[in-house]
C-alpha cells in the first residue's frame, strides 16, 4: 500500500528537466555531451538588474514582503502590461509568483474541480497537462502538427469545448515549437470563445519578447470583451535571462488574483524579496537590449533550421518566436542504428542521439505530438553547429530496416 496521494500519482517528473539532469550527469561522468534540452537563455542577466539585486541585499531588503508581491513590483508589472500590451490592471489585479509555472499552477489549483476540462493545444509545454491532472481535472488535447504550423483552428476549438470546459491555455510564442499566433488568428479564436462564456483563457506570454517577423499580440488586447475572463501570464525568466530568480507574474480578474494570493499564503508565501527588487528594475529599466538578443537568437535559429533540413530523415519548420525548433523525425522511424536497434519511436531517436553522439534533445512524445523532438537553441552558435553536425552524422549512420 502506498502512502502517496492520488494527486501526486497522476503526474510525472518534468521530461525537460529529466533530460537536462541526465545530460549534466553524463558530463560529470566525463562524456562530451551538448545539452539542448533546457529552455534557458545563455545570455547574462543585464548589469542594471544585477546591480539592483546587490543594492537590495546591501539595503537590507531581505524580509518578508506582501504574499503576492511588493507594491513596487506590482506597479512595474502594471507599467509593463500598459507599455507592451495596452492592458490596464489595478494593483488588485496583479499577482507575483515563484516563476511562471507557479503562476499557472496557482491559477488552475484555485479554479479546477474534479471532472472539469482544460483545452490544451498540442504540441504543448510539458507542465500544462500534469498541472491539470494534479488538480483532478482532465486535459483535452487539440493536435496541430507541422502541416498546420503548429496552430489550432477556430473549428478545432469549437469542437473541443463542452459544458465541462473551464479553461483554454493559449501559449504564443510557443514552447516547444516557436509558433506565433497572429492578431487575426487570435481574433478568430476569440469569436469562438465569445460564444462560450463559461470558458476562461490562460494566455501564457512568457516568450513575448523573443519574436522575429510577426508582431506580438495577446488575447485580452485583441478581444477586449474577453478581458474579464483572461489571465495574462508572463515573467522575468526568458526576456531577462532570470530563469533561476523565479519571478512570474500575471494580470487578471481581481477575484481570481485574490484566490491566487490565498493559496500562495499557504504554500510558498512571497517570492524572494531580492529577486523581486531585481525584477522591478528589469521591468522599469531600459528595454533596448532585447532587440540585440532577438537578433542573436535569429541567427542561431536560421543556422539550426538550415542544418536540420539538410539532415536525412528530418524536416524542420522555421519558428516565428521563442528559441526552440521542433523537427519532424518521421523519416527516421523504422531505421536501424549501427548496433542493429530499430528506432520505433521519437523517444528511441532522442536516446540514440544521446548515446551515439552526445546530443541531448527532448522527444516529441513529451509535448504531445510525435514523431518529433525539441531542440533549444538558447546556447552558443559554436555549440549549435557542433550539435547539428553530430545529429547529421548520427542520422547518416542509420540504415533502412
Amino acid at each position: 500500500m502506498t502512502f502517496l496521494s492520488d494527486a501526486i500519482q497522476r503526474i510525472q517528473p518534468s521530461p525537460t528537466l529529466v533530460v537536462t539532469q541526465k545530460a549534466a550527469a553524463l558530463k560529470e561522468a566525463g562524456r562530451n555531451v551538448i545539452g539542448l534540452g533546457a529552455g534557458e537563455p545563455d545570455m547574462p542577466v543585464p548589469d542594471f538588474v544585477a546591480e539592483a539585486a546587490i543594492a537590495a541585499i546591501r539595503g537590507g531588503q531581505n524580509k518578508y514582503t506582501n504574499v503576492d508581491g511588493t507594491n513596487a513590483l506590482k506597479e512595474a508589472v502594471r507599467g509593463k502590461f500598459k507599455r507592451d500590451n495596452n492592458l490596464d490592471y489595478g494593483l488588485d489585479q496583479v499577482t507575483v509568483n515563484v516563476g511562471g509555472k507557479h503562476t499557472i499552477f496557482n491559477a488552475l489549483l484555485v479554479t479546477l474541480n474534479p471532472g472539469d476540462e482544460v483545452i490544451v493545444p498540442a504540441p504543448y509545454w510539458v507542465s500544462y497537462p500534469d498541472i491539470v491532472q494534479f488538480c483532478g481535472a482532465k486535459p483535452v488535447f487539440i493536435s496541430a502538427g507541422i502541416e498546420a504550423g503548429f496552430k489550432i483552428t477556430p473549428a478545432q476549438l469549437e469542437a473541443a469545448i463542452t459544458p465541462k470546459t473551464r479553461w483554454l491555455i493559449l501559449n504564443s510564442p510557443s514552447n516547444p515549437t516557436g509558433a506565433v499566433y497572429t492578431r487575426d488568428e487570435i481574433a478568430a479564436l476569440g469569436e469562438v470563445l465569445r460564444r462560450n462564456p463559461h470558458v476562461w483563457i490562460l494566455s501564457d506570454d512568457m516568450y513575448e519578447h523573443i519574436i522575429y517577423d510577426i508582431k506580438f499580440a495577446t488575447i485580452a488586447d485583441v478581444c477586449p470583451d474577453l478581458y474579464d475572463r483572461t489571465l495574462t501570464v508572463n515573467g522575468a525568466s526568458k526576456a531577462y535571462s532570470m530563469t533561476g530568480w523565479r519571478i512570474g507574474f500575471a494580470g487578471g480578474p481581481a477575484q481570481l488574483i485574490k484566490a491566487i494570493a490565498k493559496i500562495q499564503s499557504q504554500s510558498t508565501t512571497n517570492p524572494c524579496a531580492i529577486a523581486q527588487a531585481a525584477a522591478t528594475a528589469a521591468l522599469n529599466g531600459p528595454q533596448d537590449f532585447l532587440k540585440a538578443r532577438v537578433e542573436t537568437f535569429r541567427g542561431r535559429r536560421d543556422l539550426v533550421v538550415s542544418m536540420l533540413n539538410q539532415t536525412d530523415g528530418l524536416k524542420c519548420a522555421t519558428p516565428d518566436g521563442a528559441f526552440y525548433v521542433y523537427p519532424d523525425c518521421a523519416g527516421l522511424i523504422g531505421r536501424k542504428t549501427p548496433a542493429g536497434d530499430v528506432l520505433a519511436t521519437d523517444e528511441d531517436v532522442a536516446g540514440y542521439l544521446l548515446e551515439a553522439e552526445g546530443v541531448a534533445v527532448v522527444h516529441g512524445g513529451a509535448f504531445g505530438v510525435s514523431p518529433a523532438f525539441r531542440i533549444s537553441y538558447a546556447t552558443s552558435t559554436e555549440l549549435l553547429e557542433d550539435a547539428c553536425t553530430r545529429i547529421q552524422r548520427a542520422c547518416g549512420a542509420l540504415k533502412a530496416a
